[in-house]
């Protein structure tokens, strides 16, 4: 249920009550200003927002953990041959055909 400030403070205990059913929200002018939760539910939103601001790994620390995890692997990444298959350069064949008609 929706609450204006002053039905909230009227009615505090009912407020209190049927927020152990489902979030009670409190509006002022239209705009939510607060909701009524149950203290575990807090509880259990701050230990998940607690959990989220762990600092995060740099890219660098990515990086060790996946050589650690190849072990001795010589390539544990094999990167394709870029030249085996390279494909003529446009730019390259235009500025000699460029030459050729000069």
């Amino acid at each position: 249920m929706n609450w204006n400030v002053a039905q909230a403070k009227q009615h505090l205990s009912e407020v209190l009550r049927l927020a152990a059913e489902e979030p009670q929200l409190i509006y002022n002018r239209n705009r939510p200003v607060a909701a009524v939760i149950p203290a575990d539910e807090l509880e259990a939103f701050q230990n998940w927002k607690a959990s989220q601001q762990k600092p995060q790994r740099t890219l660098l620390e990515e990086f060790a953990i996946l050589r650690a995890l190849a072990g001795g692997d010589e390539d544990p990444i094999p990167e394709p041959d870029r030249f085996a298959a390279m494909r003529p350069n446009a730019f390259d064949e235009m500025l000699e055909e460029d030459d050729r008609l000069a």
